[in-house]
């Protein structure tokens, strides 16, 4: 069996985005109804675990998005971007299996695909001043990113 990282990933900002707009659900049946459908084509462990860290850590992660990004405080952004950024700063900031550049990369592509036109924008702004931030900075792998300060969007 072949698991696809892109496609868990997929279905975690899903399931994220869902969440969003359901107050009233519990979490873990919208998660457990999105991962059943595609259960032989992804990583049900890594992304149900990583769902669980990242509702535990919703708070600090909404924190440093608007810590990085001060003109954008989190009710006003959009809830995709909110799902695409909640999911990529925590794999950015605390997945130690996640290299940056695959979670930046990844986040980038979900705002292309899921975003309006200037979400890849902001996503990719703010991924990069959270990045540079890091502890897992590298200048080097910067560079290969292609990162737009949040200042500049």
């Amino acid at each position: 069996m072949s698991v696809n990282r892109h496609l868990t990933r997929i279905l975690m900002f899903q399931t994220l985005f869902e969440w969003d707009f359901r107050d009233n659900v519990d979490f873990n049946k919208i998660r457990d109804r999105n991962f059943a459908i595609y259960k032989d084509d992804v990583d049900i462990e890594y992304g149900k675990n990583t769902l669980k860290e990242i509702v535990t850590k919703i708070k600090d992660l909404d924190e440093k998005i608007v810590s990085v990004a001060p003109d954008f405080p989190i009710e006003k952004v959009a809830n995709i971007d909110k799902a695409i950024l909640r999911l990529s700063i925590y794999e950015l900031l605390y997945s130690q299996e996640i290299p940056p550049k695959v979670a930046i990369n990844e986040a980038v592509e979900l705002a292309k695909t899921f975003g309006g036109d200037n979400t890849y924008k902001f996503v990719n702004g703010v991924l990069g001043t959270v990045y540079r931030q890091s502890e897992k900075y590298n200048e080097d792998e910067a560079k290969e990113l292609n990162l737009t300060p949040i200042e500049e969007l």
